[in-house]
């Protein structure tokens, strides 16, 4: 299998899935190359004012690492031949598709444009953990709530740039929330360093590859993941719907 090469156009939350996931594949025998372009809580429109100016405002990012290197996003493009861009909104505006446009369509149409033979796909990104401060200042009372409001606009999202699809981390943490609540999140809207990030690796990992993941060896975790929850996360992730196109 040719390494798939991954570039996304992000912010933590594309930090937190890319951690592990090169990992994660290479430990079952397969290549991922995942390039983050990385500003802490950045939003469509700031992406879309960073590729206008070409601002190398990005902490370039490979294989959950940081290169201590900056990067504008039309040099991060030039760097590889990459198979997929994953597109984001910013975690506090998830739920509001009126603050994806009209950014989501320019930057989709800039990839098109410097990157054709890559497929767009959306990163359906998560709703914070349940009766957070954090939850309550975007104003929601429910983390059901939120995350009905992300599923909407990402769903939007995905067939106004025609993606090739839609990776589901927001829906999985969802699952995972309801059994280990106090392990998916570390400070109540990011993914927890073990426990959450491995969950998103493992799901892009199977996402972009199709592989295996219950006979997946990887467990280099930044802090510790009991054997049971490597269990319970991988039969989670193994049942996660896998999009289109893919």
């Amino acid at each position: 299998m040719k390494m798939i090469r991954i570039l996304s156009i992000g912010n933590s939350f594309s930090q937190d899935a890319t951690r592990y996931a090169h990992q994660i594949a290479e430990a079952d025998g397969k290549e991922l190359l995942c390039v983050n372009l990385y500003i802490g809580g950045c939003p469509l429109e700031k992406h879309a004012a960073c590729i206008k100016e070409n601002l190398a405002e990005y902490e370039l990012e490979i294989n959950g690492e940081s290169t201590g290197k900056h990067i504008s996003v039309q040099d991060a493009a030039a760097l590889y031949d990459y198979d997929y861009v994953t597109l984001q909104q910013v975690s506090h505006l998830s739920f509001d598709y009126s603050t994806y446009q009209p950014y989501l369509d320019f930057v989709s149409n800039f990839v098109k444009e410097k990157l054709p033979n890559a497929k767009q796909i959306i990163h359906q990104t998560w709703a914070y953990e349940e009766g957070s401060d954090k939850l309550h200042h975007v104003g929601f009372e429910t983390r059901k709530d939120m995350f009905a409001g992300i599923k909407n606009a990402y769903e939007q999202a995905e067939k106004a740039i025609g993606a090739a699809g839609m990776i589901q981390s927001g829906a999985l943490f969802e699952t995972l929330s309801k059994t280990h609540k106090e392990r998916v999140h570390r400070d109540t809207y990011h993914a927890s360093l073990g426990f959450g990030r491995y969950a998103l690796g493992l799901n892009w990992y199977r996402f972009f590859t199709g592989g295996d993941v219950m006979n997946n060896s990887f467990s280099a975790f930044d802090e510790p993941v009991s054997g049971e929850e490597i269990q319970f996360i991988k039969e989670t992730v193994s049942k996660m719907p896998q999009e289109k196109g893919v």
